[in-house]
Parts: C-alpha cells; sequence; structure tokens
C-alpha cells in the first residue's frame, strides 16, 4: 500500500490556498473550543451567531490561515479536518455531502483514488459525529441554515446523541 496520494494531497492543498478556508465558519463544539484554547488559542479568536466558530478577518479568510497553511492544523475543529465532506441533519439522520470540485480541487483526488476517499470519508464520518453529539439543538439548526449548494449527498449516516445531550 502506497501513501503516494497523501503527498499529492498536500501539494494540491498547498497550491489551491486554502479556499477552504474563505468564509468557512467552522463550527466549534464547546469540548473543541476547550481544546482549542487548551492549545493556545485566545477567546477573541472566536466569534458566535447562533453558534461558536472561529473568527475571520476582513477579507473573509480564516484568522488562523497564515501563509497559505492552517495555524492549527494539528488540533483545527472537525469540520476542517472533515473536508471537503460536510454535512447536514434532519431528526435522527446526518447527512454527508461531498463539496464540489470547484470548491475544492482535493475532490479529483478523492474520485481518482478509492484509497484517499475511503480514508477521508472516515475521518469525516469521525470528526462530524463528534462535533453534532457535542452541539446544542440551537447551535445544529443555526449551522444547518447555511446553504452550501455547491455539494452532492454521498451518505446518510445515524445521528448519535451524547449522554449528557442537551435540548
Amino acid at each position: 500500500m502506497t501513501e503516494d496520494w497523501i503527498i499529492r494531497a498536500e501539494a494540491i492543498c498547498l497550491a489551491c490556498g486554502g479556499h477552504c478556508c474563505n468564509d468557512a465558519h467552522p463550527p466549534v463544539s464547546e469540548r473543541c473550543y476547550q481544546r482549542l484554547v487548551a492549545g493556545g488559542l485566545p477567546d477573541n479568536a472566536f466569534e458566535r451567531d447562533g453558534y461558536r466558530y472561529i473568527r475571520t478577518r476582513a477579507d473573509g479568510t480564516c484568522s488562523l490561515w497564515n501563509g497559505g497553511k492552517c495555524g492549527i492544523h494539528t488540533i483545527k475543529p472537525e469540520t476542517c479536518r472533515a473536508g471537503p465532506f460536510t454535512f447536514d441533519v434532519k431528526g435522527d439522520v446526518i447527512g454527508i455531502f461531498l463539496k464540489f470540485e470547484t470548491i475544492c480541487p482535493l475532490v479529483r483526488l478523492l474520485r481518482d483514488v478509492p484509497e484517499a476517499y475511503d480514508q477521508q470519508y472516515a475521518l469525516a464520518v469521525q470528526s462530524i459525529s463528534h462535533l453534532v453529539s457535542d452541539l446544542t439543538e440551537e447551535e445544529i439548526a443555526a449551522i444547518c441554515r447555511i446553504e452550501e449548494p455547491e455539494t452532492e449527498k454521498v451518505a446518510e449516516i445515524p445521528r448519535v446523541y451524547s449522554h449528557d445531550h442537551r435540548h
């Protein structure tokens, strides 16, 4: 098994220049917030409008994007890890969507290399499932009001509720 596709993926992301980091507003659950603050992010790195998310600069880029790379790559939020997969929640079902290649050039590699797709899809499902289980119903509703038209549904998975699920 070769991991040549990982090198190709990193090159694609670097060449893209962080298009996915523009106007993204990745949701940050309380658990993720605590992890990011423990990792050194100040409280003013976040905003809240229906849900907590990473602050953006005036030009719309993520405030943590620096020199074409994520400044917190090793601890970044769940939806950033899941990319180019995203989600929507309807009742007890999480819809998993893949962004179009026009939004993320990494999609071509995922389509061409099944191993790459399978690995990123598995990471996305895990990350999104954890995020959704850590958010309140109000936060999920605010996130799901955001339109993401340039995506296609690739799966539906059952929603898992955390033991401290809040209504």
